[in-house]
């Protein structure tokens, strides 16, 4: 955060203290409802938009007039633009996704589309003109996240439980209608399965770095005797210097996911007992589950086995980038909390990051992770999902997937502050930058937000309007930041 958003930050937490004061005198007076409305107030320098939206969208747009014009699927903040990038008839649900070949020239983005092994299961997307081409055909079981690696290359995996595959592609934009078999083989040798090194878990959130070293975590609810999603951490046993380039098909052998150790996380120090419930915040430690070399295994089986900490549904997954430049390794996720058709039982969900040290201490595993709340979920933003960081100025942009028959409202878009030098370690605060307005589609459930991601500006959010009325994988781009 730059100094001058800092002071803003001060400024507005001594408006609202001069509000504490005088509410002791005037009745009725609310805190925190000064505090957001300065938010609001100030949205334009901390947000870098005009003005958030006020509330929820209880209404749906036109089902024949959304097809024609998607961007009514939405309302968004005042001075921001939103545009139809693509409607991809073949992926109507477009989950995660990343640009392609960079974030800062990008030509396509590569996405996902979350259904069954019959429908397609990745396709590309002609930013220019929202034309598409399938890479994966058939074979997938709902393929959800996305990442583009830094030695040039695609990792894609399915959220399908302790089935779940992560695979490797090379050259995608000239990689077409592939089929995955279910032995993790596909008819291109282009892709490979990564699995046998990373383990078999619901693959969706990753938080990777640019040697290799990827954190992930199993979409896991608790239950039935499982605690819940497992976080695990693969470090490569030939780490990426930014030398070695993956080019082919020939060259997939030198991706530092080739080979590796892989860890799962256990929150709790006081010796060997002090985990499980009521453990999931502060100091681990990282629990060696395999070698990752040849066969990793059920990581949801190593989770119970090995007394790791449990989350409720970890989902999207993001590192700091800030962090990051200044040689440190954290990076925050999404615990959606409960979904059902009706009902969720008030199970809000959470935002954590996780701390790793310097870059080098998580790569040798001697640093101590550390497990902090960053945002905790309500009424209005309920069960997080994806989570994206914006360059420039390290807010966070959080999806919403809340079970509207709980919130009886339609899902949101949150950007929030990242945590300041007050005493905490919360966001400080969050405003709604956009909403949906679409409580109609997928049998009820309505519409929501998936796998948004920035350009390299931070000036463009690229986001799917998932499962939506119109039947179509909807991208759309904001601007105007």
């Amino acid at each position: 955060m730059s100094w001058k958003r800092k002071a803003l930050a001060a400024s507005i937490a001594g408006t609202a203290a001069a509000l504490l004061v005088a509410g002791g005198a005037i009745a009725g007076s609310d805190f925190g409802q000064g505090v957001q409305d300065n938010l609001a107030n100030h949205s334009n320098q901390l947000f870098g938009f005009n003005k958030p939206v006020d509330a929820s969208s209880t209404v749906s747009a036109n089902p024949a007039a959304a097809t024609a014009d998607p961007t009514l699927l939405v309302t968004a903040a005042k001075g921001l633009t939103v545009r139809t990038v693509a409607q991809v008839a073949s992926a109507p649900n477009l989950d995660q996704m990343a640009l392609w070949p960079s974030d800062s020239a990008p030509t396509h983005v590569i996405g996902c589309n979350e259904q069954g092994t019959g429908a397609v299961g990745l396709v590309a997307i002609k930013l220019s003109d929202g034309t598409s081409t399938t890479i994966v055909k058939s074979g997938l079981t709902s393929c959800d996240p996305v990442r583009r690696t830094s030695w040039g290359t695609i990792l894609f995996g399915e959220e399908n439980g302790s089935a779940g595959r992560l695979f490797e592609l090379v050259d995608p934009l000239n990689t077409t209608n592939v089929d995955v078999h279910a032995d993790g083989t596909t008819t291109s040798p282009n892709i490979v399965n990564r699995t046998p090194v990373t383990g078999g878990l619901s693959y969706e959130g990753i938080a990777l770095y640019d040697s290799g070293l990827m954190y992930y975590a199993d979409e896991n609810r608790p239950g039935g005797g499982n605690p819940g999603g497992a976080y695990f951490k693969f470090i490569p046993a030939h780490p990426s210097n930014g030398s070695v380039m993956v080019h082919d098909a020939n060259e997939l052998p030198n991706s530092p996911l080739a080979s590796g150790q892989v860890y799962g996380l256990q929150v709790g120090v006081r010796g060997a007992g002090d985990n499980g419930e009521g453990t999931e915040v502060g100091l681990g430690r990282w629990i060696n589950v395999c070698n990752g070399t040849v066969t990793c295994g059920d990581l949801r089986a190593a989770t119970t086995t090995n007394k790791l900490t449990g989350f409720y549904r970890p989902e999207d997954a993001e590192k700091d980038a800030f962090a990051l430049a200044a040689g440190q390794v954290k990076w925050c996720i999404n615990n959606t909390g409960n979904e059902a058709s009706q009902n969720s039982g008030h199970t809000w969900g959470n935002t954590v990051c996780l701390t790793d040290g310097l870059l080098a201490d998580a790569l040798a595993n001697t640093a101590r992770p550390d497990v902090q709340l960053l945002l905790v979920g309500s009424p209005d933003l309920a069960m997080p999902d994806n989570i994206v960081q914006q360059p420039g100025t390290g807010n966070w942009v959080i999806h919403e997937d809340g079970d509207i028959g709980d919130t009886h409202k339609n899902n949101d878009l949150w950007d929030c502050l990242p945590d300041g030098a007050d005493a905490d370690t919360l966001t400080d605060g969050c405003v709604r930058m956009a909403t949906i307005n679409d409580l109609i589609a997928n049998n009820g459930e309505g519409a929501e937000w998936t796998g948004g991601f920035w350009d390299a500006s931070g000036k463009t959010f690229y986001v799917s309007v998932q499962h939506n009325m119109t039947g179509k994988g909807t991208l759309l781009a904001f601007t105007g930041f």
